[in-house]
């Protein structure tokens, strides 16, 4: 399966801005999204009113709001000089006897009930057992193993994923460390940034990016993906998109106020408008809705994995795993009542490109200085490699078998949490854009 660009033309407003009429991050973005049976203002409809209130439950679950992650993997391009001090930077663990048994039971690539029918043992009985197993085995075959374990992995992730059975790997309660600003900017966190645009991805030769790009003296910045062959646009968009999710996200939950002890957040327009009110920062949110609309063709194409009897998103407790299948199975109801996003093409197959370079980005967010930022770069990127890894399996999925697992495709449960909460912040980002909208439109 290849996937194909969802190439996005709007009316134009975009020379009414120019003349200095209207700010650009006011104008309504809208017009036909091509090749993708839609436009802007559907896609706000079906996502504000159907698609988030859905997704926003979805992560609230136990299975979904639980992330295992290791925050303390040093930088592997730079000397990592850059930790952030700033208090709102911090993540909060959570302690595991807060994790439901289900979660921690150590089966990190099952998911099925069968999978994980150990987790009735008591802990105390599972180390034992662990122990007499794992005392025939030396140290070197352990080791072995798991490195013969990794690489096999490795072919098939688009992302470096954490080894969750590492002692620095922690499980992290997602709704306790909101993604939201915490002031972590400037040089540092604008190196991660440059980094992924000019070494990682199919940049275009005249692209030209500052160190701090939202400076209006450093001259303007010209962003665009012309030139590039399809597979290398769509490449570049989504990493684009990426980025102005996340900016919506820091612009949405913004530190307003830190007196008496009691911080409150909430949303900045003037923020917002300093991220977006330029021609770049147009072209950026007409990217934010190109990533959704792969990510939801991800999500498409993957709900015959989950519709299967055989898989359950088991957290140990029998009531609240069925209810949590319920809910998604009708977020993918939702969305195949729609017609089916963007279209496959005839192009080559760039999957092993696309793979490698997403490798390397994943890699980069282990540069990010603040603890937040990098949990919440980490689980994204992880969620939008996962969408690429399905879109890329189009036919594996096809014949996956109805009352067994296959070998031929596979997704762990870090790789699930990841996909549907990145789909979530893509999600939120949208409906976040319209509120920004509505309150510019006001201070007109």
């Amino acid at each position: 399966s290849h996937i194909s660009e969802c190439s996005c033309s709007y009316v134009d407003l975009l020379a009414v801005a120019l003349l200095g009429l209207l700010p650009l991050s006011s104008s309504l973005l809208t017009g036909d999204l091509d090749d993708c049976f839609c436009d802007v203002e559907s896609i706000d409809v079906f996502n504000n009113f159907k698609i988030y209130p859905k997704i926003k439950k979805l992560t609230e679950r136990d299975y979904f709001r639980y992330y295992r992650v290791n925050l303390k993997r040093p930088c592997p391009f730079w000397p990592d000089d850059s930790h952030c001090d700033i208090k709102d930077c911090h993540v909060e663990p959570c302690p595991e006897s807060k994790v439901p048994v289900g979660i921690k039971s150590g089966n990190y690539n099952k998911y099925s009930q069968a999978a994980n029918s150990e987790t009735e043992v008591t802990e105390c009985e599972q180390a034992k057992e662990l122990g007499a197993i794992n005392s025939t085995l030396s140290n070197q075959s352990k080791k072995a193993f798991a490195d013969w374990a990794r690489h096999d992995d490795a072919q098939e992730h688009f992302c470096e994923l954490d080894d969750e059975t590492s002692p620095d790997a922690e499980y992290v309660d997602l709704l306790l460390n909101p993604e939201r600003f915490t002031g972590y900017k400037g040089a540092s966190a604008w190196r991660v940034w440059n980094s992924i645009y000019e070494e990682n991805c199919f940049k275009p030769r005249s692209v030209y990016r500052p160190l701090y790009p939202l400076a209006p003296s450093r001259g303007q910045v010209l962003v665009c993906s012309s030139g590039l062959c399809l597979e290398k646009r769509v490449f570049y968009r989504l990493i684009s998109g990426l980025h102005s999710s996340i900016n919506i996200h820091l612009s949405a939950e913004y530190l307003l106020d830190e007196g008496w002890g009691r911080s409150v957040w909430g949303p900045n327009p003037s923020e917002f408008r300093r991220r977006f009110d330029s021609l770049e920062g147009t072209r950026r949110l007409k990217n934010l809705y190109f990533l959704f609309l792969i990510e939801l063709r991800a999500l498409f194409k993957v709900a015959p994995y989950f519709e299967r009897s055989v898989v359950h998103l088991y957290t140990g407790k029998s009531q609240e795993d069925q209810r949590t299948k319920d809910l998604l199975l009708k977020l993918f109801t939702e969305i195949r009542s729609e017609p089916e996003p963007g279209h496959t093409s005839g192009h080559s197959d760039p999957r092993e490109e696309f793979r490698l370079h997403f490798k390397n980005i994943s890699k980069i967010m282990d540069c990010v200085g603040c603890s937040k930022c990098r949990l919440w770069g980490k689980l994204q990127t992880q969620g939008l490699g996962t969408a690429l890894k399905i879109l890329f399996s189009e036919r594996e999925i096809q014949s996956l078998p109805e009352h067994s697992p296959s070998r031929g495709f596979q997704l762990s449960r870090q790789e699930i949490v990841a996909l549907v909460n990145a789909f979530a912040r893509v999600s939120t980002s949208i409906y976040q854009l319209h509120n920004f909208r509505s309150m510019l439109n006001e201070e007109r």
